[in-house]
């Protein structure tokens, strides 16, 4: 798979007088690395890689939806979270990369929307018409 699981970098005796090329976060970390290099100033860019996975924990205060599955929310819900997983996805790839002002360019552009999609979710989430949940599911109050 392209060393994205089993990294290549495991296997090579550790040598402590030798600094890497570049750094290479694992791949879990490297949307969360694109967004840190997105962002010219150090501090910010820390900042907003640390609210990147704070912001997450507010998730369900920010959906306002009035129906959890994705089955019965509306379209533009579907769509909004379809464009946030291919940016997400992007955004790791990003991540890998050895990063030129295109690519830099297009992970500010996708950290913007990443931020935008949670900090905007009260108000999309509460739009639209859900469909009624069928009657075989139980109400839980």
């Amino acid at each position: 798979m392209g060393g994205w699981f089993l990294e290549w970098d495991n296997f090579i005796k550790a040598d402590p007088l030798v600094t890497p090329a570049h750094i290479k976060p694992v791949w879990y970390f490297t949307p969360f690395y694109a967004m840190l290099r997105a962002i010219p100033d150090k501090l910010f860019g820390v900042i907003v890689m640390g609210g990147a996975t704070m912001i997450l924990f507010a998730l369900p205060w920010l959906d306002r939806c009035k129906v959890k599955s994705i089955r019965y929310r509306p379209m533009l819900h579907k769509i909004l979270i379809a464009i946030f997983a291919v940016s997400f996805v992007i955004l790791g790839w990003l991540g890998a990369q050895s990063g030129s002002d295109a690519q830099k360019l297009v992970a500010q552009i996708l950290t913007t929307y990443y931020f935008a999609f949670f900090i905007l979710m009260p108000f999309w989430s509460a739009m639209g018409q859900t469909k009624a949940v069928p009657e075989r599911v139980p109400e839980h109050d």
